[in-house]
C-alpha cells in the first residue's frame, strides 16, 4: 500500500514514515544539484538570505533536460545523492524536511536525519520519463546561470519514491544488503 503526501512537510508526516514505505508525493519541490547546493550553503555562510524558504520543503535531486515543445520539463531522473551529503546539515538548519535522489547517503547524513526530523526517499534512476510525467509545472526560481543546475519549482502530482532513509535510523539498502546476504547461491 502506498503512502500519499503533501507537501510542505512537517514533524507529524515525518514520523509517519518508515524505511521501504512506497510513497506518492503531490505539492510543490524544488530541484538542486552540486552547483545549486554550494551556492546555497556559501548564501547562508555569507549570512544572506536563501532564494527560497526551505521550512517543510523537498529538494529533488535533479538537473531536468530542457523541455520539448508541448513539455512541462524535460528529462527528470533523480542524480546521485551522497554527492549533496557535505551540504545537508545547513539546508537542514534551515528547514528542509524531505531530498530525493538515488543511491545511499553517508552516515553523517543518517544521523542528521534524526536530529532534524527530515526523511531521504530514492526515486528510480532510469526511468526519467516516467517520473516527468507526473511532473506538472515547472517554474525557475533561482540561479538562472547554471541551466539545468538551477532551482526550479515543481508542481508534482503522485511523484512515486520510496523512504531510504527515515528518522529512526532505517536504512533501505543496508537491509537489502543484509537481506540478499542470507541467500545460498
Amino acid at each position: 500500500m502506498e503512502k500519499r503526501i503533501t507537501t510542505p512537510l512537517t514533524d507529524d508526516v515525518i514520523e509517519q514514515l518508515k524505511v521501504g514505505d512506497k510513497v506518492l508525493i503531490t505539492g510543490y519541490i524544488y530541484t538542486a544539484r552540486d552547483a545549486a547546493h554550494k551556492r546555497m550553503v556559501e548564501t547562508i555562510l555569507k549570512g544572506e538570505s536563501l532564494p527560497i524558504d526551505l521550512h517543510g520543503q523537498i529538494i529533488y535531486y535533479v538537473g531536468p533536460t530542457p523541455p520539448k515543445p508541448g513539455q512541462v520539463i524535460g528529462s527528470a531522473g533523480p542524480t546521485t545523492a551522497i554527492r549533496m551529503d557535505k551540504y545537508v546539515e545547513h539546508l537542514l538548519k534551515f528547514g528542509l524536511k524531505g531530498m530525493i535522489g538515488k543511491g545511499y547517503r553517508s552516515p553523517q547524513v543518517k544521523e542528521l536525519l534524526k536530529k532534524y526530523k527530515a526523511v531521504y526517499f530514492a526515486a528510480v534512476g532510469g526511468v526519467a520519463t516516467l517520473l516527468q510525467r507526473h511532473i506538472k509545472s515547472s517554474e525557475l526560481i533561482a540561479y538562472e546561470d547554471l541551466g539545468t543546475e538551477a532551482i526550479r519549482r515543481l508542481y508534482v502530482e503522485d511523484f512515486p519514491v520510496v523512504v531510504a532513509n527515515d528518522i529512526y535510523g532505517g536504512d533501505i539498502f543496508e537491509e537489502g544488503r543484509k537481506k540478499y546476504a542470507k541467500i545460498d547461491v
